[in-house]
């Protein structure tokens, strides 16, 4: 344990009253740092898409007494490589929950669109075209949801008012208060009865590729694929190749690759709307982020449990 228990926080956060036991600077993630790197005790990088392997990389190997690290993110994949530079026993925790509501809003919110053709109208209306079609509705369709965590979870529960029939998928099956939760191995068997797919896993060994050009194959003409947890899960040339013909439609915050390069077939393709990696970050994310770096610090003051608190062999090889 470090002896001057040194916090860097990526902002300001309301309740600044840790005992007093707690030494508290702000680093926005650049060069310059508010305090020696080497006494810091519990560490929370500044969150920003695209960004975080050069966060850590500027960071992690200068912090060699540090015993918490706290990320903003619910997924940690791309901690995997830095992993050595962290001393023994050292703790990481996730931001897991804090994305969670405005995740599940814009999974729903694109899930809607492509729906309901918005893409086809938004475009029409560039051109002044005035052209009614008619697309479809979620009333009686059924949606699959990969993943049960905090967004899977959220999403589900958001589809439900839509009269649409919610089929959620985790990486178990298991019975829940909300209903039965299939597992990922019956995929497969899934996807042929699917109108639309919601992607809220993680990205791990057992979900890189899940939605290949076979299970992408196995969904009805005019199903809709929504991705809002990382592109690497769908197999990017199989989607633009299955979008391309007008079989499927896709609604994307996140891409592989990722930032989505100029010139890419996303950009332009009909039947794919594609946002920049931005389902988490409204205008409530701040005021989120910063209560729960409030409690995590308290913890970490007190001495109790980190909330979201990993292994690091969780952290190496993460499940859904």
């Amino acid at each position: 344990m470090t002896d001057s228990r040194v916090v860097w926080l990526p902002r300001k956060v309301d309740d600044e009253s840790f005992g007093g036991s707690l030494d508290v600077h702000y680093w926005d993630g650049g060069d310059v740092f508010p305090s020696d790197p080497a006494k810091v005790g519990f560490l929370a990088p500044p969150l920003e898409p695209g960004r975080e392997r050069t966060v850590l990389k500027r960071i992690l190997p200068r912090v060699g007494g540090i015993e918490v690290l706290q990320l903003l993110s619910s997924g940690y994949e791309y901690l995997r490589p830095f992993l050595p530079l962290l001393p023994a026993g050292a703790r990481v925790a996730t931001g897991r929950g804090v994305h969670g509501q405005a995740t599940a809003e814009h999974a729903t919110a694109l899930l809607l669109a492509m729906t309901r053709g918005l893409d086809v109208f938004q475009r029409r209306q560039q051109r002044g075209e005035w052209r009614p079609s008619r697309f479809s509705t979620l009333l009686g369709k059924t949606v699959l949801v990969l993943g049960q965590g905090a967004v899977g979870g959220a999403v589900a529960s958001r589809l439900a008012p839509f009269g649409c029939h919610v089929v959620r998928v985790a990486r178990s099956a298991r019975d829940t208060s909300e209903g039965r939760v299939h597992a990922i191995a019956e995929l497969h068997d899934l996807l042929p009865e699917a109108d639309a797919v919601v992607v809220c896993v993680p990205l791990a060994a057992g979900t890189r590729g899940l939605l290949g050009s076979t299970e992408l194959s196995l969904l009805p003409d005019g199903a809709v694929v929504v991705n809002v947890a990382r592109g690497e899960i769908v197999d990017t040339p199989a989607l633009v190749e299955e979008v391309a013909t007008g079989r499927l439609r896709a609604g994307l915050d996140v891409t592989a690759p990722e930032p989505l390069p100029s010139g890419h077939p996303l950009w332009g393709l009909p039947g794919a709307l594609v946002t920049p990696h931005t389902a988490a970050f409204t205008d409530a994310f701040d005021a989120a982020s910063a209560a729960f770096l409030s409690r995590q610090v308290h913890r970490y003051a007190r001495g109790e449990a980190l909330l979201n608190a990993l292994t690091l062999p969780e952290a190496a090889e993460e499940t859904p």
